[in-house]
């Protein structure tokens, strides 16, 4: 399947916040190096999603250089209502190049009559040629990003030649929600990555070399099921029109 469903695309923007939820609520937030896997699988999520299908991120191409910047921030403080000050360190004009694929849901038996792969790929691939169905972040809401297509390994990226192995020690890598994995748990996953030549290439989420961390109990609340056909769009796939 992997080999039918990939998706390719560039995703950019001048601020980028990824940060550790553990530590993302309150206090002065200082983002990773790179992105999470997490956070591409959301910013794929909201270009298209859809409860059939689970993006599974493949690997990362660092196009420019990895830069800071801070900046003064004023945060509500929730339990006073009033404002607060805090500095936040961003990364600053970021580009990235996502290799990406989607297996089913089997979570989602109800959704079984909408596992059609030609329809949720060429509906993926027009979502990226058109910027997404929803608005792209980067990390965070104030985090604006922009999303085309392209093709994964073109073009000259700054860690292009770099001569050794970069590695960022331990990381976040994403969730098991309850609606994808197993139903009644929630669990946080980290990893140790490497950069090669400016690509990070992840590992799926059930890697024996992930390590993971309960969280809590936490029930899923599916979606209904209602309105998940795309409107005229499959008869066209079936016809070889779209």
């Amino acid at each position: 399947m992997q080999n039918k469903n990939i998706v390719e695309f560039k995703v950019w923007g001048k601020y980028a916040l990824f940060t550790d939820p553990i530590t993302k609520i309150g206090g002065e937030k200082y983002s990773y190096q790179i992105p999470t896997y997490e956070a591409l699988k959301g910013i794929l999520s909201s270009v298209y999603w859809k409860p059939t299908i689970i993006w599974v991120i493949d690997k990362v191409r660092v196009m420019k250089p990895i830069k800071t910047q801070s900046r003064s921030i004023r945060p509500i403080k929730y339990h006073t209502n009033s404002n607060d000050l805090s500095i936040y360190t961003y990364l600053s004009d970021v580009e990235y190049q996502v290799q990406a694929h989607f297996i089913w849901n089997c979570q989602r038996k109800d959704m079984a009559a909408d596992q059609n792969e030609n329809k949720h790929y060429f509906v993926a691939k027009r979502m990226i040629e058109r910027g997404g169905r929803r608005d792209i972040f980067l990390g965070t809401r104030e985090c604006q990003g922009y999303v085309e297509p392209c093709v994964f390994g073109e073009g000259i990226g700054f860690y292009d030649n770099y001569p050794d192995e970069l590695s960022f020690g331990l990381m976040f890598h994403g969730f098991d929600y309850p609606d994808e994995v197993k139903d009644g748990e929630f669990w946080a996953r980290f990893w140790h990555p490497k950069m090669i030549k400016g690509v990070v290439e992840f590992p799926p989420p059930e890697d024996k070399s992930i390590t993971r961390n309960f969280v809590r109990m936490m029930k899923a609340k599916p979606i209904l099921s209602s309105g998940l056909e795309e409107k005229g769009l499959l008869e066209g796939y079936k016809e070889g029109v779209v």
